[in-house]
This record gives structure tokens, sequence and C-alpha cells, in this order.
């Protein structure tokens, strides 16, 4: 939740989904780098100019949607040679592309026509070597080449002129909606055919800039368990893939693998792991400091000098616009700020309206941590919510827990949560720094263990420490083997 948050407003109470959006393509992008390459021929057709255009005009917002531009020298020059090399190796040498490094700790990647490239901090994070990125980075290229932004926008064009003349020919809205329906199953399929298109041309093109093919499979299965670790769902879920626009991750993983072994057995082509992680070194993790940190089940805003943690089972997550929350049986939790004049009494805003089905009789008046609050339920669609709206001197912050059961355990984990609320201290909000990367060479062989304990801002430090450098469980450590770190800035 970014510092200005106060701002912002809440829609009607709906609150679904998951945790983790492993959004558009799993793949990546870089901050303001220069367009790789020239412009050819095969570029300045119609075609070409309507995906620039494109590309241009949604570019500034995908930048807003997701934290802003990250600025790392070292990062920029890594992808900007990378990128290069595959662009040299890629079907279309000539065609240029633009890659943005993305202020966000969310795992995604993806491309907008017009050669727009973007990756995030997350995704950056994640991977362990040049070949892994390189993956990611080809697999988005080959979006751009084939051309699948603007044929999937084509197909959904098509999908909703064929309902509405259905619907305005025959007055059948049912079956408009029945059609519109099967065109989305077919929209999905559609999707999936592109993404292992993509897999498997991306996969081809870092093999052809010397780079190890069975990396795209690899980076696969870490992105699937990344994704287990922070959502605690595996991620061939049926019920989280059903009409998803990618395919699960093992079945790319095995199609990524078949596509691999075309161009020989493991230990072909290049990681070039050292030099990937050393430019890794100091990169920002997790939150970025104007949105507040999430350690473990706490979310601290030391900016806006305010802190608050869930009961056991709940898993945060910090977005630009709230924080949310959910915990195993499908209780959700929104917190975020809202701009409300310190003349407007809280039972006044908090009936003016943004609240569907308050139960006016539930609203109680309260302090919180010597903070004035107001608490309240409301009932829509199935959903029970319980609402505190809190006010800290000129600010005004919003919890809103949402369920389909009521139970004395929900109730409980209500009121831990609202009273866990404070003020910070000063001292105490200068005392959480972000989070950094460290890239270190072991000074001696040890257990996975030994050193998982260097990690910080975790409750899970050796899982995350496995995740991120990629170990089995029955790894160890060698002496000079280079791992990554994530401590506090000093």
């Amino acid at each position: 939740m970014k510092r200005t948050s106060p701002a912002s407003y809440m829609r009607p109470l709906i609150l679904a989904g998951s945790l983790l959006a492993l959004a558009g393509c799993q793949s990546l992008l870089t901050k303001n780098s220069p367009s790789l390459g020239s412009v050819s021929p095969t570029v300045t057709s119609p075609v070409a100019s309507i995906e620039r255009e494109i590309g241009a005009r949604e570019h500034p917002k995908i930048i807003k949607a997701y934290g802003g531009l990250y600025s790392n020298a070292k990062l920029e020059t890594m992808l900007s040679k990378l990128v290069g090399r595959l662009v040299a190796a890629s079907p279309e040498p000539t065609r240029p592309y633009r890659v943005t490094i993305l202020n966000s700790p969310s795992i995604n990647a993806f491309a907008l026509p017009g050669g727009y490239l973007y990756v995030t901090r997350g995704l950056l994070t994640l991977a362990n070597d040049k070949s892994e990125l390189a993956a990611v980075l080809a697999h988005e290229m080959a979006h751009v080449t084939s051309r699948h932004a603007l044929a999937r926008a084509q197909a959904r064009q098509q999908s909703e002129i064929v309902s509405k003349v259905i619907k305005n020919m025959t007055g059948d809205s049912a079956k408009a909606a029945r059609i519109k329906a099967q065109k989305l199953v077919t929209l999905a399929s559609f999707s999936q055919v592109q993404e292992l298109e993509a897999d498997r041309l991306g996969i081809e093109t870092a093999f052809r800039a010397g780079l190890d093919p069975f990396a795209a499979g690899r980076f696969l299965k870490s992105m699937g368990a990344y994704a287990q670790f922070l959502t605690g769902r595996a991620d061939n879920d049926p019920k989280a893939s059903f009409l998803s626009s990618h395919p699960t991750t093992p079945e790319r993983i095995k199609a990524a693998l078949f596509a691999a072994r075309r161009f020989s057995g493991p230990n072909i082509g290049e990681r070039e792991q050292e030099d990937y992680l050393l430019a890794l070194d100091g990169m920002l993790f997790g939150d970025s400091p104007d949105e507040g940190f999430v350690r473990g089940r706490s979310y601290i805003h030391p900016h806006l000098r305010i802190a608050f943690t869930l009961p056991q089972g709940y898993r945060l997550e910090n977005t630009s616009k709230a924080v949310l929350a959910i915990s195993p049986n499908g209780t959700a939790m929104r917190f975020d700020g809202v701009s409300v004049s310190r003349d407007v009494p809280l039972v006044k805003y908090l009936t003016s309206g943004w609240v569907t089905g308050l139960l006016t009789g539930s609203i109680r008046q309260q302090q919180i941590n010597g903070n004035e609050a107001v608490l309240a339920t409301a009932k829509a669609k199935g959903w029970i919510f319980r609402i505190a709206v809190i006010r800290i001197q000129s600010a005004t912050y919003r919890f809103v827990f949402a369920t389909t059961r009521s139970d004395a355990a929900f109730e409980s984990n209500v009121t831990e949560t609202f009273q866990s609320f404070h003020m910070l201290t000063t001292q105490q909000a200068m005392a959480f720094r972000p989070l950094n990367i460290k890239i270190i060479e072991a000074p001696q062989a040890a257990s996975i263990q030994s050193y998982a304990t260097q990690m910080q801002g975790t409750e899970q430090p050796e899982r995350l420490f496995r995740l991120l450098n990629n170990l089995p469980t029955t790894a160890r450590i060698k002496k000079g083997q280079t791992i990554k770190l994530i401590v506090q800035q000093p």
C-alpha cells in the first residue's frame, strides 16, 4: 500500500481471488533501457505501426500498475546485453525492443505489441542464471514476433460481436450468454496454445544464442514452487487453473523439456550463473519502502508509522492499492487508507454508501489502542463482512474481513487483528528498513540450515532460502558456492 494510499477508495465490498496473481505471461521486463536493434522494412508495415501505437499507449499504464520503474544500472546493462544477444538469434534480428524493469515483488513478465517487454524485480530475484532469464525474455519476444496479443484481441472482439448480434436479432439474452461462455472456453484454449508455442520458440531462440535450452523447464518448476510457497496452493490445482490463460505448470514443464531435448541432452549451452547473480547483488527484495513492508504475518509502514499483525495461517500480500490477506479456509481481509475530513464523524463516513449491505444496528464506536474507531457488520451476496474504520490524527484507515460462514474462530481472528493495529514510535519506525539481496561466496561447506539462519524478513527462512537458490532438500552448500541471502539494509 503506497504512502499516498489514504486518497484511494474501495469499491463496493466484494472480496475474492487468491493472493498471488501470476498474471500475464509469467516471464519478464527492465527500466528505461534503450531500444535494441534497428527498425527494418519488416516492421514499418501498417500492422507494425498499429503495434507500436498500442504499445506506446499502454506502456504508461503498465508502469503505474506495477509500482513504477526500478532503476538499477547493473541490471539494466546486463538485461540490455542479454536482449541484444537473443534478438540476434531470433527469427527477426532487426526488430527493436524496449525492456523495462518494474518495481514490483510479484513474479511476472509480459510483452506488449511493438516490442515492449517487461520484467518485475520479483522475477529477477527468483531466476538463478542468465539462461533462466533468457528463457523468459525469449518467450516474451516470441509473443511479439508471433503477434499473439493482436490475435487474442481480434478473437475476443469477434466473440463479443457474435454474442451481441444474437442478442439484438433474436432477443435471446440466455442464448447470447451461452455463446459467450463457449467462446471464453475457446479463447482460454487459444491462449494456452499460444503460451506453449511461445515456450517452444523461446527455447529455440535461447539455444541459438548459446544458452541452456533446459532453463525454461527449470524456471517453470521454480515458479510453481514459489507460487505454492506464497499462496499455499499448488499451481496445478484444477480450481485455480480452470479457464486460465496459461497451461498449468506441470504441463508446461513437460512440453518445455520435450522442446529442449530436440537440441541434445542436458549440459548443453551456457548458464552464466555467476555473472547473473553478481548483477542481482544489492537489489531491493520484496516491498518498496513507499508501500510499507510485509514481515511474516505483520504489515509495517514506517513512513505512516502504523502496523498490525494477522493471526496464524493468514498470508499477506502488499499491493499498490491495498494490503490483502487470505486464510486457508478462504477468509479474506483488505486494509487500505481513505481520505476523510477530520470534520466528518466516522459513523457518518461509514454510512455514506460505500458499504454494500451494511447492518446499521451493528455499528458501534470504541477506542483501539487509543485511536478513534467505528466497527460494523455487513451482509451481501452470501458474504459476511466485519468492518473497522480507524482514525489516527489526520489519516483514516479501513479493515474489511469477509467470510461465507461466521464462527467463533473467525470472530476471534477479526478482533485480534483490529486490536493489533497501532502507531509506531519514531524509533520503532526507523528500525524497519527494506530488504536486499546479498550475494556471497560460501566461506565454508555447511548445511543449508546453517546458511538459512542468515535470512531476514521471513518466518520460513530455510524454505525461502531453498526456493531462491533452487536447492533440493538433500543439498549441502559447497565452499565457494555463490548463493543468495535476503538481509535488511544496514
